[in-house]
């Protein structure tokens, strides 16, 4: 692994920091809004997957118990 010297860590904190503070109040609602939908979006695709896999289970139960 690379070692990362203080300059680097520096240059990347200078990097993000003027980044940041060029956003204005709009931009910055913008990407929030972006990244909680983004996150909802994957939130909701683990639950479905699990809601699925557990209908599935019980399904299967159902069914295997009947015949």
């Amino acid at each position: 692994m690379k070692n990362v010297s203080a300059a680097e860590v520096a240059s990347y904190a200078g990097g993000a920091t003027s980044i940041g503070a060029s956003l204005t109040m709009t931009e910055l609602g913008v990407m929030v809004g972006i990244v909680t939908a983004i996150l909802t979006f994957i939130v909701n695709l683990v639950f479905n997957y699990r809601k699925d896999r557990r209908e599935q289970r019980e399904s299967d139960a159902r069914l295997g118990g009947h015949q």
